[in-house]
C-alpha cells in the first residue's frame, strides 16, 4: 500500500465544493458503454481547463484523458490520468504514475534498450560487408536481446484486481486474438495469439484503477475524455467521453474489475426493449421486409441471449429456410432491412447488393457546423477505410490501406441546431455514412447521437429510409419506404 499521506498530495485531487450533495454511485462504471457519472464529470470540468495550458502540444497531438472517483479514509476524492505518453515523458505531477515506467533511466529496460541502441550503432560503423559472420551474429544477438525485453516488459506489467489478485499481460492475454494493423488487415493475415498489443496497460483505465488499489482506496466511478486535436486519421472530439477501448483495455479491464460491483451493460437492456419494437412492412413466401429500430442488432453478437433481426426473424417466420440476413444496418441504425426466407432468395438477393444493383437512400442528422452549411447541396465523398486494429469496430480513414468507401449526398435543409442530409452509398463499408459525416475531408460535422464519433445522445439519428431491389422470384422491381423517427 502507499503511503497516504504522501500521496494524497500529490495524486488525490479535492473535488468540486459543489459535488458535496451529489451521492455516490451504487455500482462501478461499466467502462465500455457508459454514461459519467455527474461526479466525474465535476471532476473532469475542473482537470479540462488546464490541460491546454499546460501541455502546449494538445494543440497539434490530442490525448486521452481519464478521471477516477475514489472514497478513502479522507473522504472522496479523484485520480487523474493520461495515455501513453504526455509530451515526452510519462510522469508529470498530480497524474498517477505508470505500471511500469520504461523511462526510468536506472531501470532494465532502458539499460537493456541502450544495449540494443549501441548494436544498432557498432553495425553501422561496421567496414566489413552487412553479411559477413560477425554482422550476422550481432544482428542475431540484437533480434534475441529485443524479443527477450519485450517478454521481460509483459511480465513487469503485473496488474491488480479489487480482490488483490494479481496477473502480468502474458496470463491476460494468452487466449486473445492481437490486432491486426492496418497493413495485416488488407493482406488477409492470422492474427497472433498470446501476445499482448503495443501499448498495453498504458491507457487511462488501468493505471487508475492500478494506483487506488495500491493505495486502498475505493474506486467509486470513472470516465474517459478527448482533450485537443484529433488525430489524422481517426475521430475524436474535444471534450467528449469515450468508452475504453476494447483490443487493449477490454482483456485487462476484465481481470481488474474483479471485486467491484459493476453496471450491467446498458446496451443488453436497450437491445431487447428495442426489439419489441421490430415492424414488419411486407412479407411474402419468399423475402420479408422489416423495419428495425435503433439499438438492435442485426445478427448476434458475443452476448448470449440478446434478440437481434435474426432471432426475431426466426420467431416470426418459422418456415425460413437457410441464410436470413442479406445486409446488416449497425446497432445504432433504424430502418429498412430486407430479409430472405430461402435459399435462393438469399442467394439471388445477395448478389443484388454485392453488385449494386440495390438502391438505398438514408436519412440523417447532422449536428450544425458552418463548415457543413458550406458545403455544396450535392456531392460525393470518397474516403477510403479500414477497421482501427486497437480499437473495433471503430473505422479509420487510411488513403495506403483502406478500402474504397463512396457516398452521395444532398443536403435536404439547414436548421440553427441541425442539418438534414439524405446519403446514397455506393458501396457498403462498416460505419461508412458515420465516418464520411464526421470526418474533417467529409461533412465536418458527426451524425447526431453518434456515440463512436460524435457526441451520444438518445440515439444514433441515422435512418435507411428507402431500399430499392428486384423481387429474387418475380423479378419485379420493388420499393420501400420508411419514414425517420427524427
Amino acid at each position: 500500500m502507499l503511503p497516504l499521506d504522501d500521496k494524497m498530495t500529490e495524486y488525490l485531487h479535492e473535488l468540486p465544493l459543489q459535488t458535496s450533495d451529489i451521492p455516490s454511485p451504487q455500482q462501478f462504471t461499466y467502462p465500455f458503454c457508459y454514461t459519467p457519472h455527474p461526479l466525474c464529470v465535476a471532476a473532469a470540468e475542473e482537470l479540462r481547463p488546464t490541460l491546454h495550458q499546460r501541455f502546449p502540444s494538445l494543440s497539434t497531438s490530442g490525448k486521452m484523458f481519464g478521471v477516477l472517483v475514489v472514497d478513502t479514509p479522507h473522504g472522496r476524492g479523484y485520480l487523474c490520468a493520461f495515455s501513453g505518453i504526455l509530451e515526452g515523458s510519462y510522469i508529470h505531477s498530480g497524474f498517477v504514475p505508470p505500471i511500469l515506467d520504461l523511462q526510468d533511466p536506472d531501470g532494465y529496460f532502458r539499460q537493456e534498450e541502450l544495449r540494443i541502441t549501441d548494436i544498432n550503432s557498432r553495425l553501422k560503423a561496421m567496414s566489413v560487408p552487412c553479411d559477413s559472420t560477425l554482422a550476422e551474429a550481432m544482428k542475431a544477438e540484437r533480434r534475441q536481446r529485443s524479443a527477450a525485453l519485450q517478454q521481460w516488459t509483459f511480465r513487469h506489467f503485473i496488474m491488480l484486481n479489487a480482490h488483490g489478485e494479481t496477473k502480468d499481460l502474458l496470463e491476460i492475454f494468452k487466449d486473445y486474438r492481437a490486432p491486426l494493423t492496418e497493413e495485416q488487415y488488407r493482406n488477409h493475415e492470422k492474427p497472433a495469439v498470446g501476445i499482448p498489443p503495443g501499448g498495453a496497460g498504458e491507457c487511462c483505465a488501468p493505471k487508475l484503477l492500478q494506483f487506488a488499489y495500491q493505495a486502498g482506496w475505493k474506486p467509486l466511478c470513472m470516465a474517459e475524455f478527448w482533450t485537443g486535436a484529433s488525430p489524422k486519421n481517426e475521430i475524436r472530439i474535444e471534450g467528449n467521453y469515450y468508452p475504453s477501448c476494447n483490443s487493449k483495455c477490454k482483456p485487462i479491464l476484465s481481470h481488474m474489475l474483479k471485486g467491484l460491483d459493476v453496471e450491467p451493460n446498458p446496451l443488453i437492456a436497450r437491445n431487447k426493449a428495442a426489439a419489441a419494437d421490430m415492424e414488419v412492412l411486407y412479407t411474402d413466401d419468399d423475402i420479408a421486409v422489416v423495419n428495425k429500430p435503433s439499438g438492435m442488432l442485426s445478427a448476434p453478437g458475443k452476448d448470449d441471449g440478446i434478440p437481434s433481426v435474426l432471432s426475431v426473424a426466426q420467431l416470426l417466420f418459422p418456415h425460413a429456410t437457410g441464410s436470413i440476413i442479406v445486409h446488416r444496418l449497425d446497432m445504432d441504425t433504424s430502418g429498412i432491412m430486407v430479409l430472405a426466407l430461402n435459399d435462393k432468395a438469399y442467394h439471388n438477393l445477395q448478389q443484388q447488393f454485392v453488385r449494386h444493383d440495390t438502391q438505398k437512400k438514408y436519412i440523417a442528422l447532422l449536428q450544425y457546423s458552418d463548415a457543413t452549411a458550406a458545403k455544396p447541396h450535392e456531392g460525393t465523398i470518397s474516403l477510403p477505410l479500414c477497421p482501427n486494429p486497437f480499437d473495433r469496430p471503430r473505422q479509420i480513414v487510411n488513403y495506403e490501406h483502406g478500402k474504397r468507401a463512396v457516398t452521395r449526398y444532398e443536403i435536404i435543409s439547414i436548421q440553427p441546431q441541425a442539418i438534414r442530409v439524405a446519403y446514397y452509398p455506393e458501396t457498403g463499408r462498416t460505419h461508412q455514412l458515420r465516418v464520411h459525416s464526421a470526418h474533417p475531408e467529409g461533412m465536418s460535422s458527426p451524425i447526431i447521437g453518434d456515440n463512436l464519433y460524435g457526441t451520444p445522445s438518445d440515439r444514433l439519428c441515422l435512418h435507411a429510409a428507402e431500399l430499392r431491389l428486384t423481387h429474387p422470384t418475380t423479378g419485379k422491381e420493388l420499393r420501400f419506404v420508411s419514414e425517420p423517427p427524427f
